[in-house]
């Protein structure tokens, strides 16, 4: 599943204050103590994703963020059960040319929704 840019960038920052800097995640009522073990996105993403990349395999690939879902974003995107998300973290997926280099900054596209492991193992 696409998601805008504005989405992943409220994950990232989320994540970057917290997660990346050592803090518990954030839950809507507790502290998010047990993070995601692994995310699963199925072989058509990864392939779409995959087709937007220069077809060269030295070249194109994926490039892949590290994330936390905010509360915004979660109510989004799970509104059935955006309290199991809101401080999880997150695996998003972009495009790219090389290690450094999107496909096209202007039109950067990211892909997230994949399946968690917790919440859905659990």
């Amino acid at each position: 599943m696409k998601i805008t840019k504005k989405d992943f960038e409220q994950m990232q920052k989320k994540y970057d204050q917290e997660i990346r800097r050592g803090k518990p995640a954030r839950g809507p009522q507790r502290d998010v103590d047990n993070q995601t073990n692994w995310i699963f996105f199925d072989r058509e993403t990864i392939e779409e994703v995959l087709s937007k990349a220069d077809q060269d395999p030295k070249k194109g690939g994926i490039k892949f963020y590290f994330t936390e879902y905010t509360e915004e974003v979660a109510r989004k995107l799970y509104p059935e059960n955006p309290e199991d998300y809101i401080g999880r973290l997150g695996f998003v997926m972009s495009p790219c040319n090389s290690a450094s280099e999107n496909v096209d900054e202007e039109e950067e596209e990211y892909y997230n929704r994949g399946d968690f492991c917790p919440p859905k193992c659990e």
